[in-house]
């Protein structure tokens, strides 16, 4: 039997030897995304509580309450760093992206360990998918809120509406992933198609301070 928590031992113990050793942006690039790690193992421990406790299956939790787990407990340290330290707008948006890629990176490797590799092509195709999914709902946190903090009647409306949004956003990715065929790649697709868009179109804009 695999323990998702021996995995998060293995992959956190390196990054929290290379945060003691580093100074300032390196260690704060591997603290986001140890965060991102902490908040997947935190979030399958909630989804797992709340599915037992509504006493629906895994299946049809992945859609009706772990994206919404999720994308609260991904937001969780950047309103953190955002509350405590009040800082640069820069480090709000490339955190948001850091604890995302934490977050699809220990999520990828549960589900590698779970379910092996037997198609490696759709595991592939579903590891970019999914990483994509997490980098995209972190992007347009991030982008709200670089827009709605400094209006402080905005905060709580816009976080809620940012949060309805990407838990949507990520319902509709696991509703189309856990199918086969052509629904699965178009599912998988779509969350890189917006990173293409946005690398292509709005880069430029969103990193001017």
């Amino acid at each position: 039997m695999i323990y998702i928590e021996n995995i998060y031992i293995c992959l956190a113990a390196p990054l929290f030897l290379a945060i003691l050793c580093l100074r300032r942006d390196g260690r704060r690039s591997l603290i986001f995304v140890l965060a991102g790690m902490s908040a997947c193992l935190l979030s399958a421990y909630v989804s797992t509580y709340l599915a037992g406790a509504a006493g629906i299956d895994q299946a049809t939790a992945s859609y009706e309450i772990s994206p919404a787990v999720e994308e609260i407990m991904k937001s969780l340290p950047l309103l953190f760093f955002i509350l405590v330290f009040e800082p640069e707008r820069r480090f709000v948006r490339s955190g948001t992206l850091l604890v995302a890629v934490g977050f699809a990176t220990f999520e990828n490797v549960c589900f590698l360990t779970s379910y092996g590799t037997s198609d490696l092509l759709s595991l592939v195709i579903r590891g970019f998918g999914t990483g994509a999914m997490h980098v995209v709902c972190g992007m347009i946190v991030s982008i709200g809120l670089f827009y709605l903090w400094d209006r402080i009647w905005l905060r709580v409306v816009g976080t809620f509406a940012l949060l309805c949004f990407v838990t949507t956003f990520h319902a509709v990715f696991n509703i189309f992933v856990s199918q086969t065929g052509v629904i699965f790649w178009i599912g998988s697709l779509i969350p890189l198609s917006a990173v293409l868009v946005y690398l292509l179109f709005f880069r430029g804009r969103t990193a001017k301070p």
